[in-house]
């Protein structure tokens, strides 16, 4: 029978597959994130650095599969490339959780600080010398 789906993975409008037969259901990125494609607050870099901050949320059941995973990996410090990496998402899905998170006070963007300290000059041309001997 012409457009029939029995005995195959469920398919939508176009004839679309569903289902990935390794993953399951495919979930589409804009599905994650509600269509929006912009994070609330201000544009997350690409290395921004953020941390769980470790408040509770105010309901845990509003918050989705990947923002949860977000916050447990978040335990430790990650750039957003790294998260993305680590979460197998899309740099995109990923600014646009963070941001939702953000402005929940669940996460929280480190600034990265540079060293105050003096640079020793006669250490620098020591290494300086030893990787010219090389």
């Amino acid at each position: 029978m012409e457009g029939s789906t029995t005995g195959g993975p469920p398919q939508g409008p176009g004839r679309e597959r569903w289902l990935d037969e390794a993953a399951g259901p495919i979930v589409r990125p804009y599905a994650m994130t509600r269509g929006r494609t912009v994070p609330a607050g201000e544009p997350l870099d690409i290395v921004a650095i953020i941390v769980a901050t470790g408040h509770a949320p105010a309901d845990l059941t509003r918050l989705s599969r990947e923002q949860r995973r977000m916050l447990a990996a978040c335990r430790r410090p990650y750039t957003l490339a790294d998260l993305a990496s680590e979460l197998d998402l899309p740099l995109g899905v990923i600014r646009v959780l963070a941001g939702d998170l953000l402005a929940q006070g669940l996460l929280a963007v480190q600034q990265w600080e540079p060293p105050t300290a003096q640079v020793d000059q006669n250490l620098l041309r020591r290494v300086l010398d030893e990787l010219r001997a090389l």
